[in-house]
């Protein structure tokens, strides 16, 4: 899997590279593509041109320099300062939110420079604890061991709920299935049940697909619905479960696949999947996912959607995390997500 790094600082440009991407850090959206997928460039052949490459990296190290940096100028007096920065990494469910709260608070808070970056929520964890960044995002609840760990330094995590979550069960459009019970899905997903045709649909095979395991979804998905809820099962994943490192990477095998099925954080449901609608047993009405039905309990696969410190924060990420809590909330629902209060 390709692992991006997205660092915004408002509307200054600057052509940093780190982990193999060349970032651009724009105010806007933009599209980053790994070194390795551009098309390469030809260059001419001679010692001129060396020459010449030579002369231009050295006239415009400076800038790059400055780019990369942390400084910027004081509006009052144009004095350079020292911007502060806040290091933001981990779940791939809370990244497009992430980043859109840090693009919105850096316009507000130019002296504010926010690093975003995913990997799964146990990377960003794992980060926080070896103090790499301030903030880890997690779309689950911290394990007892990685909470010892960061014991183990002398200080406690401090848990903040940023957000709500529901994870939605998703299958090709041409599927006639339109609901599932809890208990239907985990005999699918351990392969008691591969056969569309035991639950309603077309005489075909059960392909079935998951996050990686780093991912906090799939940690949510397995402890709450595969064994649902059920602290002592062990059930897990059946071994021919098609582990997919993106969400994109669901949505493409479900548009192609009319046989599979899969699960995302609502946010990321694109409307080339179909949702389907989720009942707690046999007796209970099914469901589907929604802003709406998350905050009335009625959905049954819903979940909070963390950022873990590592101990008392540092001003300026408590200053942002106050400001998520509050003013950041606007921004929940635009991106499919529930804020903490309508």
């Amino acid at each position: 899997m390709v692992g991006y790094s997205f660092s915004l600082s408002g509307k200054r440009a600057s052509p940093c590279v780190r982990g193999g991407a060349i970032l651009t850090a724009v105010s806007s959206p933009v599209k980053i593509l790994p070194i390795a997928h551009r098309p390469a460039v030809i260059r001419p052949r001679g010692s001129w041109w060396r020459a010449l490459a030579a002369g231009l990296f050295l006239f415009s190290l400076p800038w790059l320099i400055a780019g990369c940096g942390a400084r910027q100028e004081n509006p009052a007096d144009g004095s350079p300062t020292t911007a502060q920065v806040i290091e933001n990494k981990g779940s791939d469910t809370l990244v497009n939110l992430a980043l859109a709260w840090a693009e919105t608070y850096m316009r507000l808070h130019p002296d504010v420079r926010i690093s975003v970056t995913g990997g799964g929520s146990g990377t960003g964890i794992a980060a926080m604890i070896n103090g790499t960044v301030g903030i880890a995002n997690a779309s689950r609840e911290m394990k007892a061991e990685e909470i010892a760990a960061v014991q183990a330094k002398g200080k406690s995590p401090e848990e903040f709920i940023v957000a709500r979550d529901a994870i939605a069960v998703v299958v090709n459009p041409s599927n006639p299935v339109n609901g599932l019970t809890l208990q239907q899905i985990s005999d699918i997903y351990t392969g008691k049940i591969t056969r569309w045709s035991d639950v309603g649909g077309d005489n075909r095979p059960i392909v079935l697909l998951s996050r990686e395991s780093n991912s906090g979804t799939y940690v949510y998905f397995l402890e709450n619905v595969i064994r649902l809820g059920d602290g002592k099962s062990r059930l897990l994943f059946h071994p021919d479960t098609l582990l997919m490192p993106s969400s994109e990477g669901i949505s493409a095998e479900v548009r192609q696949n009319p046989n599979t099925i899969g699960y995302d954080g609502l946010g990321y449901v694109t409307p080339d999947q179909k949702v389907v609608a989720v009942a707690r047993d046999g007796n209970s009405p099914y469901v589907l996912p929604s802003v709406e039905t998350v905050n009335d309990g009625s959905y049954p696969i819903s979940r909070p959607l963390y950022m873990y410190t590592s101990g008392e924060p540092s001003d300026a990420v408590k200053t942002y995390l106050e400001w998520i809590l509050r003013d950041g909330q606007a921004l929940v629902s635009e991106l499919g997500f529930v804020p903490l209060r309508q």
